[in-house]
């Protein structure tokens, strides 16, 4: 797919820096007399991740930022409402025929059946504006949406399922990503001043109107590895499934055709015997080279397998996202720290033993991340 191409992603970096100026400056505005803005991180990931899947696969700015309660943004945060029934549909789904599980009269399935409508419509609109486009020699963007048009090789029905993957895919594990990273610089603030320090040393005022490139992000050693790391600790899909395609064995257990494995990366990245008995520790530096002798470990995080690491798992059937939502994550991430001192509104919270977190597709703290965002000037 062309908008997860690596060569794409670079030319995406001052959409993604547009969109983190546009957040950075609405949050901003809320901040009381004494530059204090009182805020719930997750909601803000989420509608500046909406904006920015919209404009790199559809070519639309759906504008969550500047107006929350667009059918669309509203939509999907109702669907966040739904994940704590997440783990009884799933075990409905593996005890009954999936039409069945779907017609339990569960509020979850209310819900999603109803976003589900909104979302297509809302897909469906976008189809029928692009085609109009492209018949009057208008000028289209390289998204995904633009290409498969051009392609012909989607059916109009199969571009909708297409689209409401990359919506929801797109958008919501990065604003996980970006919620998570929100919360540990919140707990460590060491980190998040030495994090805002090479942000504000390595990029432009966020009031420049200046864009940035892919070069100034890679040679940015602390952000890359402060993100690696909270990719690792908080990986935004806790749990995923392969279903085996034929009879096999792993580590000498029968794994029979059809049987579904369940993997979970919020166990395999903390794992003591991949990662060292520091594992259950929030360690950017494990991700850093010292020296050239370092350089090999670091990239892999000092684990004993680039397998250890299973945010975006690994071979042919691995996230095709990664390289955007890793790209579009650095972005914002440091429009976010060069802004704002970042501060839990709920001291418990920095307990993880009194951290609850609302499990489905993707793990967010329950009830969202309220924090205390104090404007810094100078960037």
């Amino acid at each position: 797919m062309p908008a997860f191409a690596f060569r794409h992603i670079k030319d995406l970096y001052p959409v993604f820096w547009r969109k983190a100026r546009e957040v950075v400056q609405a949050m901003s505005a809320t901040a009381n007399s004494d530059g204090i803005a009182t805020l719930d991180a997750l909601d803000w990931a989420n509608r500046c991740t909406l904006d920015i899947i919209g404009l790199a696969g559809m070519g639309v700015d759906f504008g969550s930022i500047q107006d929350p309660t667009n059918p669309l943004a509203t939509t999907y945060k109702s669907l966040t409402g739904t994940q704590g029934q997440a783990g009884l549909l799933g075990i409905l789904l593996i005890l009954l025929p999936a039409w069945l599980a779907n017609r339990i009269p569960l509020r979850s399935n209310n819900v999603i059946h109803n976003a589900n409508r909104t979302i297509r419509n809302v897909c469906k609109d976008l189809i029928r504006d692009k085609k109009r486009r492209m018949a009057n020699k208008e000028r289209t963007d390289v998204d995904i949406l633009s290409v498969a048009l051009e392609s012909g090789l989607f059916s109009d029905e199969n571009l909708v399922d297409q689209l409401m993957t990359f919506l929801a895919a797109g958008h919501d594990t990065t604003a996980s990503a970006l919620t998570w990273a929100t919360y540990i610089l919140s707990c460590y603030p060491d980190v998040q001043t030495r994090l805002r320090d090479e942000v504000r040393e390595r990029l432009p005022r966020l009031d420049a109107d200046a864009d940035i490139t892919s070069v100034d992000i890679d040679k940015m050693p602390y952000l890359n590895a402060v993100c690696n790391e909270v990719l690792r600790f908080f990986s935004p899909v806790p749990r995923t499934s392969r279903e085996a395609v034929e009879d096999t064995t792993v580590q000498g257990y029968p794994i029979p055709k059809g049987s579904v494995v369940l993997l979970s990366p919020w166990a395999t990245n903390v794992d003591q015997n991949l990662w060292g008995g520091d594992a259950l520790e929030f360690k950017p530096e494990r991700w850093l080279a010292s020296d050239a002798m370092d350089t090999k470990s670091a990239s892999s995080g000092g684990a004993s397998s680039v397998y250890a690491f299973l945010t975006f798992l690994h071979g042919p059937r691995s996230c095709i996202g990664a390289s955007f939502a890793k790209s579009e994550f650095a972005c914002l991430l440091a429009a976010w720290v060069g802004r704002f001192e970042f501060d839990l509104v709920n001291d418990e919270m920095r307990d993880k033993e009194k951290l609850v977190v609302r499990y489905g597709v993707t793990a967010r703290p329950k009830g969202g991340l309220p924090v205390r965002a104090r404007v810094l000037p100078g960037f």
